[in-house]
């Protein structure tokens, strides 16, 4: 994987275009003045936490004596129920969660932003190729701003695609991102049998 490879793949499965609507949902009784300060804030806290993931998940998987095969299958299987979610995913306003006041770290820096597949993800790259640990801490930091940004500008983006252009554009993320988990499914496969 290279650089260009691994930002990708971090964008889709952080998946700001799938949270446009949830973050409008959540963040609707704040002034959009303080909306994008909460979603700055929000977005670092995210990129702080998948950043402890890369530099220290490697040790972590070590001390639970995880298989880098393990995490590879793990991650795809994440990845593919996530990709799936992307595709078939319903914007019914009524499903969405209502919330109160201004969130802190839950539900949008956790588990939105920086969900279990893209701590699964970091936690591959370093485990699979530790001497670019620093290649991939610049994938996620232009992951992270690309996100940010079209996280800040999510009223403009519905105006631009509206709601059936935003499910339009998450569902061929969906589809992109299935095929990465069949490939990180298979990958940890070959691992795990030697081929």
């Amino acid at each position: 994987m290279n650089l260009y490879s691994a930002t990708i793949t971090l964008i889709l499965v952080m998946d700001p275009l799938g949270n446009v609507p949830l973050f409008l949902s959540i963040l609707n009784s704040v002034s959009p003045a303080r909306r994008k300060l909460i979603i700055l804030r929000e977005t670092f806290i995210a990129f702080i936490i998948l950043l402890g993931f890369l530099f220290f998940g490697k040790g972590l998987l070590q001390s639970m004596q995880i298989s880098e095969a393990a995490l590879s299958i793990a991650g795809g299987v994440i990845l593919f129920l996530m990709a799936l979610q992307m595709i078939f995913s319903h914007s019914d306003e009524a499903a969405r969660p209502k919330y109160n006041g201004e969130p802190l770290i839950v539900p949008l820096a956790i588990p939105l932003v920086a969900g279990p597949s893209a701590m699964a993800f970091v936690m591959l790259l370093a485990s699979q190729a530790p001497k670019h640990i620093m290649l991939w801490a610049l994938a996620l930091s232009i992951a992270w701003i690309v996100c940010s940004i079209i996280l800040v500008f999510t009223d403009y983006l519905r105006k631009l695609l509206g709601e059936k252009g935003l499910s339009a554009v998450e569902k061929l993320m969906g589809m992109i991102l299935t095929t990465m988990a069949v490939q990180m499914f298979l990958t940890g496969i070959q691992q795990f049998f030697h081929l």
